[in-house]
């Protein structure tokens, strides 16, 4: 009977506990300490001893607009900004703003990635500079799939795709 006990104390602990982490958003597992819901921040990684900073505007409201020059230039896309659809990652929407200077893709910011828990947080931490370079250096929306966020990966993949689209 003993054992019985025993056993059922572990199962209600681990069944709390993952219920916890379900439904848990504490103040420290939402946004980077100095952050506002509402505020740009930076998100940095470190990967092979290089850093790269992500600008990171966590806006629920945001409006897409599109700031596009009309002449073509000489690279693959019309210049200017371009906002991609949002996309469903499971754990949160992406959204992503696709910036074009000299007929090339320059510069990718996310408007919306996941970061309501703190697993979250860690996954867009680490995945959304490595999207953003992979994207920057191949021109298109064609990255690969970073291990560990691969519904955010598909989702980048979908609304930078649709960012892109607008300034062929």
């Amino acid at each position: 009977m003993k054992k019985f006990f025993v056993s059922f104390a572990v199962v209600a602990t681990f069944v709390g506990y993952a219920l916890r982490q379900h439904f848990h958003v504490g103040q420290d597992d939402a946004l980077p300490i100095g952050s506002s819901p509402n505020s740009s921040t930076t998100s940095t990684s470190t990967t092979n001893n290089s850093e790269v900073s992500v600008p990171v505007n966590n806006t629920s409201s945001f409006t897409p607009t599109n700031t596009s020059t009309r002449v073509r230039s000489s690279g693959a896309y019309r210049n200017g900004t371009y906002t991609g659809t949002v996309a469903d990652a499971f754990y949160g929407n992406v959204q992503v703003q696709a910036s074009i200077k000299g007929g090339k893709l320059v510069d990718v910011q996310f408007l919306q990635y996941p970061n309501d828990r703190g697993h979250s947080i860690e996954v867009s931490n680490v995945s959304t500079p490595i999207l953003r370079q992979e994207a920057i250096q191949a021109q298109n929306a064609n990255v690969d799939i970073v291990s560990g966020a691969t519904a955010t990966s598909q989702a980048f993949q979908q609304s930078l795709a649709s960012a892109l689209s607008q300034a062929k």
